[in-house]
C-alpha cells in the first residue's frame, strides 16, 4: 500500500533527466511528495479495485488509509453506526440514482447490513442483512434492546428477538420521517445519542428520548442537511452542501417555546461559510461547473458544493493535534477537509484548514469515483470514511444539463452497486481492539467514563441510561465531584440525569465546577427544580449571572425562561442589563417570553438604563411586538415613540424597531405595515414644532410605510381569489410543503446555506413571469434554486399562486396559461437564469 498514492507518477521527466542522482537517493520517497500537486488524469474515470483505489490517496506525512470493507460485502453505503461491541451497522442506499434519469430509484432494495471482523485483522469479513426491502433508507441507530431505522416516510423501532441479527419485529414510531416523493437530499437523516440523552436528528423537526422503554418525541427546529456529530462537551455540529460547518451553542428546543422569535441565534450558527477546497485532480464533473468561480484555472473545484456528513474526531489513536478537529467530506471534490476549531473572545467558534497555505486538504484522491459521504470517530480510536464509490453523486432532480454531459462523456453512469469503508490511521499508534461493552456489568461500565476515546464514553453513558442502572449512582456521584477530566465529570452528571438520580450535592458541585461546561449543564439539569415552591435553585443559578464565560451566561438566559412566572422577569431584566450586547442572550430571553413581549418591554424601558445592550435588546423585543403582537400593544408602542416626555434612548430604540419592521416599497409594489387604526399621536408628533427635528423626520419617513383604515393608497388593493384560484392556492400549498419547504421552510423564511427567504422576495412579488422562469429553469445565486420544470403547467401555476398570496403577500395569482406561455418561450434553455438575464426580461 502506498501511503501517499504513487509519488513516482508525480516526478517530472525534466527532473529525471537533470537530477538522476537526487532521484536515485530519494527513490521516489513518499513524504517528499506532500503536499501533492494537481494530477493530470484521463478524461475517462475507470473503476478502480479497492487495492488500486488505495494508491490514489494523498495524506500528510505519517498518516495512512486502510480498507475496512468493500463490495460485495458493502454496497452503496451512506451511513453507519457502531454497536457496543464494535460491529458496523451500515445503511445501504442501493437504489440511489441508478441512471441519470433516476429510473428505478424507488425500488425497495435498500438494506441495513451488519459487518463483523471475525479474524481480528481489522477488515470486515462477515455480512448479515438485518433489514431489507427498504426504499432509500437514511439512518440507523443501534440501541441496547433494538435498532432505529429511518426510511422515509417512516421511522422504525426494530428488534431481533432470536439472536440471528435479523429484524423480526418492526414497530412504526413515526410516519413523518421524510417524504419519499421528494429529492432524497431533502429528507430527514441521522440519529445520534447526545450528551443530554436525547437522540438528535438532522433535517427533521424533532428529537427522541427513551422513557420507560418507550420512545418519546419532542418537537425541535429542523436543522442541517446531511449528517450530525458532537464534541466532547455535547455541542452538536451539522452542515449544508455549500457551507461545511454549523454548531449549536445552545439546545435548539428552547426556541420552540415562542414561535414569534425572529432570530433563533445560538443554534445552527455558521462556523465556516463557503470556503476553499483543494482537490488533487481536475473536477469538471460538478453540477455547476459552468458557473464562474466554481472551478479554478486548473479545473479543480474552488469551494464546497456538496459538503457531506462531518465528524468531530474524539478518538485516541491519531495525533493529539487532531482531537476535537472536524472532518468534512466533499464527494464532488473527492476529498476530506480538516478544520481546526478554536474559541474566539466573543465565545463563538472559528474553524480553519491548517493546510490552506499549502493549497491542499487533509485527504485527497485522484479517483473521481471516490465519494466520501459520511465520517465517524470510531471505537478503535481512528477515523472511518464511508465511500459510496460511484460516478453519479448528484441527484437527478437538481442535475444540470452540464453535469449530465460530463457524466456521459466520462462513462460515470455505470457501474453501480459498489462501496467502500476506510479508516485513517497514523504511524504513531495502532487501532485499539474492538470493544466488548454489551456484556459488561454497570459497575464495569462506569470505569470507562474516563476513557480517552469519546465513543467509549458516549456508549457507556447510553448503556447505563438504557439499563436504568441506578445501582451505580454512588460511583457516578463520586465521578462528578472528583474525576480528573472535566469531560468525565460531564458524562457522569448527564448519566445521573438520565437515571433520574441527580442529587443536590452533585448538582451543587457541578454548579461550582471549574469547568464552564459543567456549570452550564448543571443549570440546564436543574430546570425541573425551578417549578417547585422552594426558590433555592432559581437563586442559586442566578448567582452565576456574573460568570465570566459566554457558555454559562447563555445557558442561564435560556434556563431562566423556565423560572416561575413571578421571578422570570426579574431574572431576565438582570441578564439583559448585563449582557444585552450578546445577540444570543437577547434571542434566548425572547424565547422565554411567549405572549408577554410587550409587558416585559415596558418593564425594560421603565427600569433599565440606556446602555448599549439595553437599547439593542429593547429594539429587538419591539420588533417582535410589531411583527406578532396584538393591535393594542402595537398602538401603545407607537404612542411611546411619539411621547417626547420619554427618554431619547427609549424612543430611538423603538423607532429603530419600527424602521426595521415597516416594509420597504419597491418599483413593483408599494408595501405597508398595516395598523388597525390611524396612529394619531404618532402623526401629531411628526408635525409638532416642539419635537426634535431629527426624530420628527425619521417618524415622517416611516409613516409613509404604514397603512391604516382610510389612508389613501397609491396602488389598488388586491382582488380576492376566485373559487378556482382558491383551489389552485391550496394545491400550491400542498406542493410547496412537499417540494419547497425543506429548503425554504414552511414559513418562507429560508434556511441558511440551503434556501433563500421567499417572504418579501422581489422575485416572488415582482413580475409573475420572473417567478415562472425561476420555477421552470432555476436561478443562479449563492444558494442555487434548482429547476422544477418537471411539474405540469397547472402545478407550477399553483405553486406560484401560493407564493404570491402566502405570508401576507397580496400579488396577483398565476394561471396555467401564463406558465405555458413562458415555458414555450424558454424552450431549449438548459441553464438556470441569472439575475442579469431576468432583469432583461420585462414580460
Amino acid at each position: 500500500m502506498q501511503r501517499y498514492g504513487n509519488p513516482c507518477k508525480r516526478t517530472s521527466l525534466l527532473l529525471f533527466l537533470l537530477l538522476p542522482a537526487v532521484l536515485l537517493l530519494t527513490a521516489c520517497g513518499k513524504e517528499s511528495f506532500w503536499p501533492p500537486e494537481v494530477q493530470q488524469v484521463p478524461d475517462e474515470s475507470p473503476v478502480l479495485s479497492p487495492e488500486e483505489a488505495l494508491e490514489s490517496f494523498y495524506l500528510p506525512p505519517g498518516y495512512d488509509i486502510e480498507l475496512v470493507a468493500s463490495e460485495p460485502l458493502v454496497v452503496d453505503p451512506v451511513a453507519m453506526d457502531f454497536d457496543a461491541d464494535g460491529r458496523l451497522w451500515v445503511v445501504e442506499m442501493r437504489s440511489y440514482m441508478p441512471t441519470v434519469d433516476a429510473e428505478g430509484e424507488k425500488e425497495p432494495v435498500g438494506k441495513i447490513a451488519v459487518l463483523e471482523d471475525t479474524t481480528g485483522d481489522g477488515q470486515m469479513d462477515k455480512r448479515t442483512v438485518y433489514m431489507d426491502e427498504l426504499v432509500l433508507p437514511r439512518a440507523v441507530k443501534v440501541l441496547e434492546h433494538g435498532v432505529l431505522v429511518g426510511a422515509p416516510p417512516n421511522l422504525w423501532f426494530t428488534r431481533d428477538t432470536t439472536g440471528n441479527l435479523k429484524a423480526d419485529v418492526a414497530e412504526k414510531i413515526r410516519e413523518d420521517f421524510g417524504d419519499p416523493t421528494v429529492n432524497p437530499e431533502s429528507n430527514p437523516n441521522s440519529l445520534m445519542w447526545g450528551m443530554d440523552n436525547w437522540i438528535h436528528t438532522t433535517r427533521y423537526e424533532g428529537r427522541f428520548r427513551l422513557t420507560n422503554n418507550q420512545l418519546e418525541y419532542d418537537e425541535t427546529p429542523s436543522l442541517g442537511q446531511w449528517g450530525i456529530s458532537m464534541d466532547d462537551y455535547g455541542r452538536i455540529y451539522r452542515n449544508s452542501n455549500s457551507n461545511p460547518l454549523f454548531v449549536d451553542y445552545i439546545s435548539p428546543h428552547y426556541y420552540m417555546r415562542n414561535e414569534d422569535v425572529r432570530r433563533q441565534r445560538g443554534i445552527y450558527e455558521a462556523i465556516n461559510k463557503n470556503r476553499a477546497v483543494w482537490p488533487v485532480r481536475p473536477t469538471t464533473g460538478i453540477n455547476r461547473g459552468y458557473r464562474e468561480h466554481m472551478l479554478r484555472d486548473d479545473s479543480t473545484l474552488a469551494r464546497y458544493t456538496s459538503a457531506s456528513a462531518l465528524a468531530v474526531y474524539r478518538g485516541d489513536r491519531l495525533p493529539d493535534e487532531l482531537r476535537s478537529n472536524v472532518f468534512v467530506p466533499e464527494p464532488a471534490g473527492n476529498l476530506v477537509q480538516r478544520l481546526v476549531v478554536e474559541k474566539q473572545e466573543d465565545g463563538s467558534l472559528f474553524g480553519y484548514n491548517p493546510y490552506e497555505d499549502l493549497e491542499t486538504d487533509f485527504l485527497t484522491s485522484t479517483d473521481e469515483r471516490f465519494r466520501p459521504v459520511n465520517m465517524y470517530s470510531s471505537p478503535d480510536g481512528t477515523l472511518y470514511i464511508v465511500d459510496m464509490y460511484r460516478g453519479i453523486i448528484q441527484h437527478g432532480q437538481f442535475l444540470t444539463n452540464y453535469l449530465e454531459t460530463e457524466i456521459k462523456k466520462r462513462g460515470l453512469e455505470k457501474p453501480v452497486g459498489l462501496g467502500r469503508i476506510y479508516r485513517v490511521v497514523h504511524e504513531s499508534g495502532e487501532p485499539s481492539d474492538p470493544p466488548r461493552l454489551s456484556s459488561k456489568s454497570p459497575e464495569e461500565l462506569v470505569d470507562y467514563l474516563d476513557h480517552p476515546n469519546g465513543w467509549w464514553r458516549n456508549t457507556v453513558q447510553r448503556l447505563l441510561v438504557e439499563r436504568q442502572a441506578d445501582d451505580v449512582a454512588v460511583e457516578l456521584r463520586e465521578l462528578v465531584q472528583s474525576a480528573e477530566e472535566d469531560y468525565t465529570r460531564l458524562h457522569a452528571l448527564w448519566t445521573l440525569d438520565g437515571l433520574n438520580a441527580i442529587d443536590d450535592q452533585s448538582l451543587q458541585s457541578a454548579l461550582s465546577d471549574p469547568s464552564p461546561h459543567l456549570r452550564a449543564a448543571a443549570i440546564r439539569i436543574a430546570e425541573p427544580r425551578f417549578a417547585g415552591p422552594d426558590p433555592t435553585y432559581t437563586k442559586t443559578v442566578m448567582e452565576l449571572v456574573d460568570d465570566p464565560t459566554h457558555i454559562v451566561r447563555r445557558q442561564l438566559a435560556a434556563s431562566a425562561g423556565e423560572f416561575p412566572a413571578d421571578s422570570r422577569d426579574e431574572a431576565f431584566l438582570d441578564i439583559i442589563n448585563r449582557y444585552g450586547t450578546d445577540p444570543m442572550v437577547v434571542s434566548l430571553v425572547i424565547s422565554g417570553l411567549p405572549d408577554r413581549e410587550f409587558a416585559f418591554l415596558e418593564q425594560l424601558l421603565d427600569e433599565a438604563s440606556g446602555r448599549e445592550g439595553t437599547r439593542l435588546a429593547a429594539q429587538e423585543i419591539a420588533e417582535v411586538v410589531l411583527h406578532s403582537g396584538s393591535d393594542a400593544d402595537t398602538q401603545r408602542l407607537l404612542d411611546w415613540i411619539a411621547d417626547s416626555g420619554k427618554s431619547d434612548w427609549q424612543r430611538e430604540s423603538l423607532l429603530a424597531a419600527l424602521e426595521e419592521g415597516a416594509p420597504e416599497s419597491s418599483p413593483e409594489r408599494v408595501r405597508l405595515l398595516e395598523l388597525d387604526q390611524k396612529p394619531t399621536v404618532l402623526l401629531a408628533s411628526a408635525n409638532s414644532d416642539s419635537e426634535d427635528r431629527q426624530i420628527a423626520e425619521r417618524i415622517s419617513e416611516v409613516i409613509d410605510r404604514l397603512g391604516w383604515p382610510g389612508k389613501p393608497r397609491t396602488e389598488p388593493e388586491s382582488e380576492p381569489l376566485t373559487p378556482d384560484e382558491k383551489k389552485r392556492f391550496e394545491r400550491g400549498k400542498d406542493l410547496y410543503s412537499t417540494s419547497c419547504a425543506t429548503c425554504h421552510q414552511q414559513n418562507g423564511q429560508g434556511i441558511e446555506g440551503m434556501g433563500v427567504p421567499l417572504v418579501d422576495s422581489k422575485w416572488v412579488l415582482g413580475q409573475a413571469s420572473h417567478l415562472i422562469r425561476i420555477l421552470l429553469d432555476g436561478k443562479e445565486g449563492d444558494m442555487r434554486m434548482p429547476p422544477a420544470g418537471h411539474h405540469s403547467d397547472e402545478e407550477l401555476a399553483a405553486i406560484a399562486t401560493y407564493l404570491r398570496r402566502a405570508w401576507g403577500h397580496e400579488e396577483s395569482p398565476v394561471t396555467p396559461s401564463a406558465v405555458k406561455e413562458v415555458r414555450g418561450a424558454s424552450t431549449g434553455r438548459d441553464e438556470p437564469w441569472t439575475e442579469e438575464e431576468l432583469n432583461e426580461h420585462r414580460h
